[in-house]
């Protein structure tokens, strides 16, 4: 239960914050930035902190889901787990948000994909880390 926990937390946070750093980059908004202009954007992102949640809890509830299958295949280490669930994080959020807006190349592919890539590495090494270590507690109890 931790696990979905620190995903439902940690994902549509940091995923919220780099969506709206790529999107604000691709805009050409960040092109000078002052610390004005960096401040009004985190002032967006506080105020938009909600659309984040209510967008984003779904989908790391299902990266949470994928991390938890992918916990219980024995052969698999917590780290290559870490990196599969960040894979399929960044192929996941460049195929929903790549195709936005007018511009296309590697620096959009890349931005679009650490959407997905970051908060899915961040919780699943939180997740291995908090609450992976309880789960084999209980399952050796249970045997």
């Amino acid at each position: 239960m931790k696990r979905y926990l620190i995903f439902a937390a940690i994902g549509p946070f940091f995923g919220g914050f780099w969506l709206l750093l790529t999107t604000t980059m691709m805009s050409g908004y960040l092109h000078g930035a002052s610390w004005a202009e960096i401040g009004k954007l985190f002032a967006v992102f506080f105020k938009t902190l909600q659309y984040s949640y209510l967008f984003g809890i779904l989908p790391a509830l299902m990266f949470g889901a994928i991390d938890d299958i992918l916990f219980h295949v024995k052969r698999l280490a917590p780290g290559l787990r870490v990196l599969l669930v960040g894979c399929l994080g960044f192929a996941a959020a460049e195929l929903m948000y790549g195709s936005r807006g007018s511009d296309s190349g590697v620096l959009q592919f890349i931005m679009y994909g650490l959407v997905g890539l970051i908060p899915a590495i961040l919780s699943s090494f939180l997740a291995h880390r908090y609450a992976d270590a309880e789960q084999e507690v209980a399952s050796e109890i249970a045997k």
